[in-house]
């Protein structure tokens, strides 16, 4: 069994920066959920793994946590940002668009 804090270090270990490119098939299949950049990409999914469901309702019904919208997805088509970040929960692909150099 592991332990919180090793289920940590393992999204921690598989959270990545990505192309735009590669998210594109996963927007298609309707398994992106973006992550407002206020929030800890890690943290949100350890609440997805835990299965905080308060947590992750009240992001939601912040907004904080959303399906991503085609508008966003077309914005990030054209400008391919490079501060893009996922991580795979499944059936989720979190994604995050951080500011330039932000170490979050």
């Amino acid at each position: 069994m592991t332990t919180p804090n090793e289920t940590y270090a393992a999204i921690v270990g598989a959270t990545a920066r990505i192309d735009w490119k590669y998210l594109e098939p996963h927007f298609a299949r309707g398994e992106l959920l973006e992550v407002d950049a206020s929030l800890d990409l890690v943290e949100v999914a350890q609440a997805l793994i835990d299965d905080n469901s308060a947590a992750v309702k009240g992001w939601m019904q912040q907004n904080l946590l959303t399906s991503l919208a085609d508008a966003r997805a077309a914005d990030w088509h054209q400008r391919d940002p490079d501060t893009l970040w996922a991580v795979v929960i499944r059936p989720w692909v979190l994604v995050q668009e951080r500011a330039a150099g932000s170490a979050k």
